[in-house]
């Protein structure tokens, strides 16, 4: 039991040992004491009042001397109006650090058969180009919030779906059919993703040049500007030559399908790669080439049923305003799919494949309106699920100019950030001197991973719904709440305990509630052991409010207050046995938690630098 609790028990017991009546739960209010004042924990008196018939001051009194005397993990109390601050005896912080001491996994709730099945949906890249830097905040973020619904206890399906078929994906194909000479990934060195946009970027130059010429025509013709615009971008041969390759993939024409195959195929290895760089992946893998067809299906047999309706061009839609949203168009009038048609299908296929309790989309916050409507229409529709769905909606994210230039100019490409993470981190860790007894395996192994966690953490350490500026110098400081600082200081942690091991100081794996027995705590060491024990709340409130960023922060939070005791106390070099046992203990479960928190987010803590 947490001290938290064993304290709310005693309150509540103390309260009806007092005044003659049970408080209920809701009014058992425990908070950290306030630095200004003595004491660990403080009880909130004002909700006992009415049960008491006492002023604050007298009924926080009485409930203390009531705890100091019944209550052996209260050593000491003392009254400020109404809050009651306590002040927690040596033996039961010894104890709480012993028992957190024996669980390896400490906070991580443990997932059970009949846990919620969650499933998270995150990347949704189209197979026209490569990922970006958009792309990696939304994997990151789908990542740690994985990683993060799986420790607070549920069973959790990583899940992708990729936009691989529409006109987007035509215009690569149609370039490279043109101009690409039979390139290959492997003739020209290049990953397939980035080959293949190359070609989206060579269609949309050559179909500006053609706009531009007919554009003039049509001017010198007499047409307006802005209708001689239009009229050039209908007209241009190349847009139409893609709406052509459309209608052919669409017809299920078996050249234009083996194009498609072989070039996708191309992307999807590309794609690979930056997911194993980012440290990413998924359990199963949807595409929208597999789903359209399935939610035009179903919008059909809504239409069938009353669901939605259908308008005089034929096209479908719902009728949302009952809702106060307004009409959503599901089928165009040719018969068309939608993104949102799209969606259904692909929730249908997953529930299909899994008894999903819960379905949480990551997608940008330009698309909110878009998820509140799919909510809407999958309840409608009858998945259990829909009316619950979690949209976990996430702002932008963007560099500042000049920094890590991009292939384009325009995107920052995500391998390119990858790479130039990982250049940055060496320099700076070279810089700072650590490399000086590692070879190069090693060196390299540690730029990848602080170059990595000064990426990750920087983006998921803010509020998901903010948008954010990322500055990859800011973020790879080893001072402040940066990645590095917390992996550098976990590094130092296990170098202590190498060195003390070396020394043959050890630590005993059992009894360590017997071996620290009688230690005198300061203040400083007392705060940190709260600080630990408080990862399994941090970690349960992160699940439940669906975020990373709590985390992340307090990981910082802990680091920080490690870094204080650690300026202050001396670890190796005290010569109290049991004062520098304690301190052994307490940096191992600092280090332990450490690397279970940002664990779930998926950044490594590498053991020296």
């Amino acid at each position: 039991m947490s001290i938290e609790a064993l304290i709310k028990k005693a309150a509540a017991e103390a309260v009806t040992a007092l005044y003659g009546t049970a408080p209920a739960e809701q009014q058992i209010q425990l908070q950290k004491t306030k630095k200004e004042y003595e004491g660990h924990l403080t009880l909130v008196v004002f909700p006992f009042l009415k049960l008491s018939r006492k002023r604050p001051d007298e009924t926080a009194a009485e409930i203390g001397a009531w705890l100091a005397e019944h209550c052996p993990a209260v050593a000491k109390f003392n009254a400020v109006g109404g809050f009651l601050n306590l002040c927690i005896a040596p033996e039961t912080w010894t104890r709480l650090l012993a028992g957190i001491d024996t669980q390896e996994r400490y906070g991580i709730v443990p997932v059970t058969d009949g846990a919620p099945l969650v499933m998270v949906e995150y990347s949704s890249p189209n197979t026209n180009k490569p990922l970006h830097l958009g792309h990696v905040r939304n994997n990151l973020l789908g990542w740690a919030l994985a990683g993060v619904l799986e420790a607070s206890g549920n069973r959790v399906v990583k899940t992708n779906i990729v936009n691989d078929r529409g006109i987007h994906i035509c215009k690569s194909m149609l370039a490279w059919q043109k101009y690409g000479n039979g390139e290959t990934p492997q003739s020209s060195g290049k990953k397939g993703d980035h080959l293949i946009g190359d070609y989206y970027v060579a269609f949309d130059k050559h179909y500006r040049e053609e706009v531009a010429q007919l554009k003039a025509q049509y001017m010198a013709e007499g047409m307006e500007e802005e209708a001689a615009t239009e009229q050039a971008k209908a007209d241009a041969p190349l847009i139409k030559e893609a709406h052509e390759m459309l209608v052919k993939w669409e017809q299920g024409d078996e050249e234009v399908r083996a194009l498609w195959r072989k070039m996708n195929e191309w992307v999807y290895a590309g794609f690979d790669e930056t997911y194993k760089a980012l440290g990413v992946g998924f359990d199963k893998i949807y595409y929208e080439s597999d789903t359209y067809l399935v939610g035009k299906r179903m919008v059909e047999e809504g239409l069938a049923k009353g669901i939605f309706f259908k308008k005089e061009d034929g096209s479908v839609w719902a009728d949302l305003t009952g809702k106060g949203l307004d009409h959503k168009l599901l089928l165009r009038a040719d018969g068309t799919s939608v993104y949102m048609t799209q969606d259904i299908g692909t929730a249908a296929l997953r529930f299909e494949d899994f008894p999903i309790d819960k379905m949480v989309y990551v997608v940008g916050n330009e698309q909110n309106y878009h998820f509140q409507v799919l909510s809407i229409l999958l309840d409608e529709l009858g998945f259990k699920w829909g009316k619950d769905l979690v949209h976990f909606s996430y702002g932008m994210v963007e560099l500042p100019n000049g920094k890590m230039k991009s292939r384009e100019g325009t995107v920052v490409d995500a391998d390119d950030l990858i790479a130039g993470m990982i250049a940055q981190a060496r320099a700076t860790v070279e810089e700072a001197g650590k490399f000086a007894d590692m070879d190069e395996k090693e060196r390299a192994e540690v730029a990848r991973i602080v170059g990595l966690g000064a990426l990750k953490y920087f983006l998921l350490k803010v509020d998901a719904r903010k948008n954010m500026l990322f500055n990859p110098e800011e973020s790879i400081d080893f001072n402040g709440n940066t990645g590095p600082f917390i992996q550098y200081t976990h590094a130092r942690i296990r170098s202590i305990l190498r060195k003390a091991a070396d020394a043959g100081i050890a630590l005993p794996e059992e009894s360590i509630e017997a071996a620290l027995a009688g230690v005198d705590y300061a203040e400083k060491e007392i705060s940190l052991v709260q600080h630990v024990a408080e990862f399994a709340a941090v970690v349960r409130q992160a699940g439940a409010d669906y975020a990373p960023a709590l985390v992340a922060n307090y990981c910082y939070e802990l680091v920080k207050e490690y870094n204080q005791f650690y300026h202050d106390f001396s670890i190796l070099r005290e010569e109290d046995e049991k004062k520098r046992l304690l301190r052994l203990v307490i940096s191992r479960n600092v280090a332990k938690v450490l690397r279970l928190g940002m664990g779930m987010l998926g950044i490594e803590m590498p053991e020296r630098m």
